[in-house]
């Protein structure tokens, strides 16, 4: 049997070594020669055999018995504690008069390599309002105009369109049966974003839905006079998500990712007049055909059906 010269033993080829050097007396040299690893590896199993027997002759960690510098027990739960402070690991350092680099490993292998780290994150709040019309969720998704197609359809960063300039992709979803409409708008100024509102309260009044809330971010078109005057014009009451949470007006959000999944960046489009043209179609698809997850696999349009059909 003739090993690599940098293969590593098993146990079981250990076990013949020894039994060739002990039980048939062969010299270690033509031992090591045979198992293609040096005499004084084979001279290192020997002696293990001696003293262990076959025990010895399995693998066992490479960890030093001893580690006289080795950092000690109260000085990670200080580190621990100052970390929770929200300390860097050069003040921490500083502090204990350890080096940087012992704090920085310490903190990575307890998890608190990371600020963020030190704060679990908030759990998950769904909720779902009983009737369509009583939440409205708008938003906005900045989509470049297309010059020719882009990294997302041909997959290579390194050739960009410059120039053709950007347009805006404008969302309603109801929260209760997610149902959605959208326009592709110039801008997200005050005056599109409140013709898109009276575009969309119409949409879903061509449904049956009457619109009684709408949930925005605090986009300065949303926040404009011009676009609550209009709240007010129709009756329905406007409500803001929290700064810098877009998870609170996570249907919007989701809805807007699977518009550009399936709809902006789904196939090369010529020019951007064509995706708008294909909008509308896939939309319906959307509403009508599409199983939506969160509702039991069902199109969305169902749940205005099924709200229609319920005794008054």
């Amino acid at each position: 049997m003739k090993l690599h010269p940098n293969a590593k033993t098993t146990p079981h080829i250990r076990a013949l070594m020894v039994h060739r050097v002990l039980q048939q007396a062969k010299p270690a040299k033509d031992t090591a020669e045979t198992f293609g690893v040096s005499v004084r590896t084979v001279h290192k199993w020997v002696r293990r055999y001696r003293q262990h027997g076959l025990e010895g002759l399995q693998d066992r960690s490479s960890r030093p018995q001893r580690i006289p510098r080795r950092t000690s027990g109260s000085t990670i739960k200080r580190i621990e504690k100052l970390r929770r402070h929200r300390l860097t690991a050069w003040e921490i350092s500083q502090q204990l008069s350890v080096p940087a680099s012992t704090v920085s490993r310490w903190l990575r292998r307890k998890g608190m390599g990371r600020l963020a780290c030190l704060e679990p994150k908030p759990p998950v709040r769904r909720y779902e309002r009983d009737c369509p019309g009583e939440l409205l969720h708008l938003d906005t998704k900045k989509l470049g105009k297309i010059g020719k197609p882009g990294h997302r359809v041909h997959g290579d960063r390194s050739v960009r369109t410059r120039g053709a300039g950007w347009e805006n992709a404008h969302v309603a979803v109801d929260d209760h049966s997610r149902v959605a409409y959208a326009e592709v708008l110039h801008n997200e100024g005050k005056e599109t974003c409140t013709q898109f509102l009276f575009d969309a309260v119409e949409f879903f009044r061509k449904h049956g839905v009457t619109i009684e809330r709408v949930m925005t971010d605090n986009g300065s078109g949303y926040r404009s006079t011009r676009f609550n005057e209009a709240c007010r014009e129709l009756g329905i009451r406007h409500i803001y998500t929290k700064p810098y949470t877009p998870r609170t007006n996570g249907k919007a959000e989701r809805f807007i990712r699977v518009l550009k999944d399936r709809w902006a960046y789904a196939r090369s489009y010529r020019n951007s007049a064509r995706r708008t043209r294909a909008l509308r179609p896939w939309l319906n698809e959307y509403n009508h055909h599409r199983p939506h997850g969160s509702i039991g696999k069902k199109p969305p349009i169902s749940r205005l059906s099924e709200y229609r059909e319920q005794p008054v």
